[in-house]
């Protein structure tokens, strides 16, 4: 049993399990009830995304020191009790489950789904 990274949209792989859409924002143009059968995601989960302030340090993000900046607040973001309960969940779960966390972003070096990556093999979890 584990927890799959993946970008949001992409087609599922076999055993993936629920998709969970950790973004602040659903798809643009797609109906709701198409999330699930256009692989963005079974259900939306937007408190594992970054706050709107924190997803603009992201976006405007250039230099190593800004993006560094980006991961700095988003960490915090996660440490507060609500979000690390979350995480400590997601990490129980994968022992016993087979699910997925995304994000739509191309390219996981520069996307908060590395920080909830590296929080949830913090925690213990079984990442795929």
């Amino acid at each position: 049993m584990t927890v799959h990274i993946v970008r949001l949209g992409t087609k599922k792989v076999p055993n993936e399990g629920i998709r969970i859409g950790t973004v602040r924002r659903p798809p643009r143009g797609v109906p709701k009830s198409e999330y699930s059968s256009q692989n963005w995601y079974d259900v939306w989960f937007p408190n594992l995304s970054p706050s709107p302030q924190t997803l603009k340090l992201r976006q405007s993000a250039k230099t190593e020191n800004e993006w560094k900046g980006f991961l700095r607040k988003f960490r915090a973001e996660m440490a507060s009790p609500e979000n690390s309960r979350t995480l400590d969940l997601l990490a129980a779960l994968s022992r016993e489950s087979n699910f997925s966390i995304g994000c739509y972003c191309a390219d996981e070096r520069r996307c908060h789904r590395s920080v909830l990556r590296a929080l949830l093999l913090e925690r213990g979890a079984k990442v795929v």
